[in-house]
């Protein structure tokens, strides 16, 4: 008996479940069922009244046929209609896909082929089963779910999981601590009348050419030639790299599945199910087009494309498209030498807090040597092993406190790079901020307003203003540069770059952890709501009907009245909408992202910038003092505690001419150190793109400039010297190139080039970096300091 399972159409919602088994056999359909069956075994002739009663029976056997095959279809669903529905699946998204094919079709709309996905190579399937060590030797097994995290840590007094101090690379967890309020429920009557979601991407990959994956082809190497590990680091010697690059791994697959079905939860009655899609962004690279898909798997079911429409943005590197989901990509500045306050910062805490485990590694590396870029980037190795394989054993190498170290020394990249200290920061949020005012004044973008594309935005097909769910995918770092678009001042705290300063909000794993999320809601009373919600649940003043922004973060408000005095002192954390809508009209201003991502300014050090935004220029060659409230933490290897109080920072903000222009190729930047050391002891500022200037210009601190694509030249008497390769320099009379063979160290043309030089040396002997632009040789050799492109000078003018 052959079986035929017959398509239908799904009804229209949410339950596709439902409707997949409501399949119909019509009788006219009953024919390819094929069903095979004898009425008479032979011809017999009967009266009329008798045919009448045989064809009746016939007929009876015939349906009593049909009921049973139905029935064996029910008893055979599991295998064969659930086969069916597998490939009528199947077929729906070929048919959205041959629907989004590149006839006919505008490119935001197609989803497959991907246009510009990006690199997208894929790691070694996970074996968790096999390569699991649990359970821990003095430790209760606890199964993985699906991670292995009971990882024994020293120093973990307070069972503290070190997997939520990976910063942006944390596998997603709700922000523990919240931003300074409670949570409230709703008031009676009260409903949420609309939500708009800013999410990040899934746990990926490294990104391509990441510090993972160049410490992991280092340690291979070192392996290859025979080298080997003793102690804790013996795995290493049967390691090997097994990571792809920027896809989603299965876990972020999962985050992305998981808030989606939590957003149905929380928010899916806001869905109208009356047969119309709503539209919903993302861009064009691999791990963001399928974020979007996963979640929306998980809010509408594996048949999301007939609920809603994604609108699909270009981000490809290296080309500049207008796109608010990727606001770097068309603000130049955010990738030249005037914003790299954050990465200096960084260093400045990585050459405090690793120390101990550098020394600690080294011991038992045999000829290896451990930089302490080397032993960072075994941190985020950990961190992306565990989110791709579901357990590293870089993990355990580490003790709790230089976990919290790695974890602060993230906020102040991203405090610098992305966020108030950063003079891009606003900038590169603005278009997303602007976007979210159009939409809660109902109107489209009509003219230019930071890297909003006004093709999408001027078109109600492309940027509807009617939907009451709105969802956008974006990355970490925008999503920081959002919340300080918005003015979020609550992350604006200056974060020291020699301690750790505690009891703050600006945590990156608490704000941007993979698959973290920004929900916007929009929330309706019957009248204005007092502020004051201890101890009730709402007392209604006399008023009207009014609307209420709600800011949750990774599923904790942000109150708005911190940052907004207008909106007042709420309990909640809420502001009404018409204030909130005020205090939106002046941020695009207030980001200035003309100057600040195409304008010509001096670079400043870490802490002079402090509102996400270019200085103004009346503020040049002035001290500015900022205080922070906290608790301090002093370095890993002090064993003083840390000190509840106020601290204070000092900087002395630059003046120069300006330098610095949009064109300039990274490549050609000199110096990404914001502050160099002198051979005085005084300091020297970088003041532009290839210029660095010391205050009352001391021996060797004369200011050099940018002459060409990889030469500097002294103002006199100084000879430039010229990049010849990939990290190699040559001096023009008597000078050998030089390499960079690791992190902090350079050496004579015997080694391949791998990344671009820091500073020079003529003895061919390997110098490490010892701080912050300085370098010092391995045996008894003395501090150099770098001082421009290529150009290191010693206390008496001999270079090592």
């Amino acid at each position: 008996m052959t079986i035929v399972a017959l398509p239908m159409k799904p009804q229209r919602g949410l339950d596709d479940d439902v409707a997949r088994e409501q399949t119909l056999l019509q009788p006219e359909q009953a024919k390819l069922l094929k069903l095979d069956y004898i009425l008479s075994p032979s011809p017999v002739r009967v009266s009329s009244s008798r045919r009448s009663l045989y064809q009746i029976a016939s007929f009876a056997r015939v349906a009593l046929t049909i009921i049973t095959g139905a029935s064996f279809c029910v008893m055979l669903y599991r295998s064969a209609v659930w086969a069916f529905v597998a490939v009528a699946v199947d077929a729906v998204v070929v048919e959205r896909q041959a629907a989004s094919s590149p006839s006919g079709v505008p490119d935001y709309f197609v989803t497959v082929p991907e246009l510009f996905p990006g690199p997208t190579p894929t790691g070694a399937a996970g074996f968790l089963a096999q390569t699991n060590p649990a359970p821990f030797i003095g430790t209760t097994y606890i199964p993985n779910s699906p991670l292995e995290t009971q990882v024994p840590i020293v120093g973990n007094t307070n069972n503290g999981n070190i997997f939520e101090l990976h910063g942006q690379l944390s596998h997603y967890f709700p922000n523990p601590s919240g931003f300074g309020v409670d949570e409230y429920s709703l008031p009676t009557n009260a409903s949420i009348v609309q939500l708009h979601m800013l999410s990040r991407h899934g746990s990926r990959y490294p990104t391509s050419g990441a510090g993972a994956e160049v410490i992991g082809q280092k340690i291979t190497n070192f392996t290859k030639a025979g080298g080997r590990f003793g102690g804790d680091l013996s795995f290493l010697n049967t390691w090997s790299y097994k990571l792809g690059a920027e896809i989603l791994v299965p876990v972020g697959k999962q985050e992305l599945f998981d808030s989606g079905t939590l957003h149905q939860i929380q928010y899916g009655h806001l869905y109208k199910n009356n047969g119309s899609k709503i539209v919903a962004r993302t861009t064009s690279q691999d791990r963001m087009l399928q974020s979007a898909e996963y979640f929306m798997a998980g809010f509408f079911g594996l048949m999301w494309p007939k609920n809603a429409t994604l609108v699909v943005s270009y981000e490809v590197d290296g080309a500049t498209y207008n796109n608010s989901l990727a606001g770097y990509g068309n603000c130049p500045n955010s990738n030249t030498a005037v914003n790299q306050a954050g990465n200096n910062a960084s260093r400045v805490w990585e050459n405090i807090y690793l120390v101990d485990a550098q020394k600690r590694l080294n011991a038992i590396s045999g000829s290896f040597n451990w930089t302490i870029g080397d032993v960072y980037n075994a941190q985020s190795l950990c961190a992306y092993e565990e989110v791709a394989l579901g357990y590293s054993a870089f993990c355990k190498l580490f003790t709790y406190s230089e976990w919290e170290g790695y974890e602060y020394s993230i906020d102040l990249a991203f405090a610098g790079n992305n966020m108030f200290q950063s003079p891009t920061g606003r900038a590169i949020g603005i278009g997303y901020v602007q976007e979210l005012y159009a939409r809660l004044q109902h109107q489209l973008i009509t003219k230019p307003a930071g890297q909003v594309n006004l093709t999408l935005d001027n078109n109600t097909t492309t940027f509807p203003l009617n939907q009451s769910l709105y969802f956008d995918f974006s990355h970490d770092t925008n999503i920081a540069a959002v919340l300080t678009a918005f003015g979020l001042k609550q992350f604006a705290t200056l974060l020291p770059s020699t301690y750790i300063l505690r009891n703050r909000s600006n945590i990156v794993s608490h704000m941007e952890c993979f698959g973290s999320r920004l929900d916007v809601e929009i929330i309706e009373t019957p009248q204005p709501l007092s502020g004051n919600r201890r101890g009730n649940n709402g007392i209604y003043t006399a008023g009207n009907t009014t609307r209420y922004v709600h800011f949750i973060l990774n599923q904790r408000t942000i109150p708005l009245g911190i940052s907004f005095p207008e909106c007042g002192n709420r309990d909640d954390g809420w502001c009404e909408l018409t204030t909130f809508t005020n205090v939106l009209s002046t941020k695009l201003a207030e980001s200035q992202f003309d100057y600040a991502c195409f304008g010509n300014y001096p670079a400043q050090p870490y802490g002079a910038i402090y509102n996400g935004a270019p200085l103004p220029s009346g503020s040049i060659g002035t001290s500015v003092t900022f205080t922070s409230t906290g608790t301090t933490s002093p370095s890993p290897s002090s064993k003083n505690s840390g000190v509840a109080g106020v601290v204070t920072t000092t900087v002395t903000v630059t003046a120069a001419a300006p330098v610095c222009t949009p064109s300039t190729s990274p490549k050609a930047a000199a110096t990404t150190s914001a502050k160099v050391a002198t051979t005085t002891g005084r300091t020297v500022t970088q003041i532009g793109d290839g210029q660095i200037q010391a205050p009352p210009a001391p021996t060797g601190g004369r200011t050099v400039t940018q002459i060409g694509d990889g030469q500097v030249q002294a103002p006199a008497g100084g000879r430039p010297v010229t990049q010849i390769g990939d990290g190699q320099i040559q001096a023009p009379v008597g000078g050998r190139p030089v390499t960079q063979i690791g992190d902090g160290q350079i050496q004579a043309p015997k080694t391949a080039a791998t990344t671009s030089v820091q500073a020079a040396t003529t003895t061919g002997r390997p110098v490490t970096q010892i701080g912050d632009g300085q370098i010092q040789a391995p045996v008894g050799g003395r501090p150099v300091t770098q001082i421009g492109d290529g150009q290191v000078q010693a206390p008496k003018p001999t270079a090592y």
